[in-house]
């Protein structure tokens, strides 16, 4: 199973590379993710929201360029499906032996294009809260290494 995460924007703060280069590392020892940065639409000042819906749609093809058609699509979305560390070990558990790829999708700062999400073969949420997306990336590498840990039954801070 190849893990692609597939996300707007770049990491500007290096307290979020360095903790993402963190958990790349760490998951190195079960997967070789990759992480693919696609760049954020410009969004006018005083957008309107068509404005806002022209971004999302933008980002939205971006985004779908880069997911092949036998890809398993996961998108981080406020209204998707939530699950506990164990739940979502068990997801990727069930995705490694299906041998799917999988993509998961981040969002840039309006969210996801209505495009992206119909594609999305599970919507996933971490809370009902709006997080940063940069912050979600961390959050979301951390949780597979958390995920790969639970699968393996090795020990992990809890």
């Amino acid at each position: 199973m190849k893990i692609n995460v597939i996300c707007i924007g770049k990491l500007k703060e290096a307290y979020w590379r360095d903790a993402v280069k963190e958990y790349m590392k760490r998951l190195g020892a079960y997967s070789d993710p990759v992480i693919t940065e696609l760049k954020e639409s410009k969004l006018p000042a005083n957008a309107s929201p068509a404005d806002e819906e022209n971004v999302k749609v933008n980002e939205g093809k971006e985004i779908l360029a880069k997911i092949k058609p036998s890809d398993y699509v996961i998108t981080l979305e406020i209204k998707g499906k939530r699950l506990t560390s164990p739940g979502f070990a068990d997801k990727i558990d069930e995705l490694q032996m299906s041998g799917a790829d999988v993509d998961f999708v981040i969002g840039g700062s309006l969210g996801l294009s209505k495009e992206v999400s119909a594609r999305s073969n599970y919507k996933m949420s971490f809370s009902d809260m709006t997080f940063p997306h940069q912050m979600m990336r961390v959050i979301l590498l951390e949780q597979i290494y958390r995920g790969f840990k639970i699968i393996h039954h090795e020990p992990y801070h809890k």
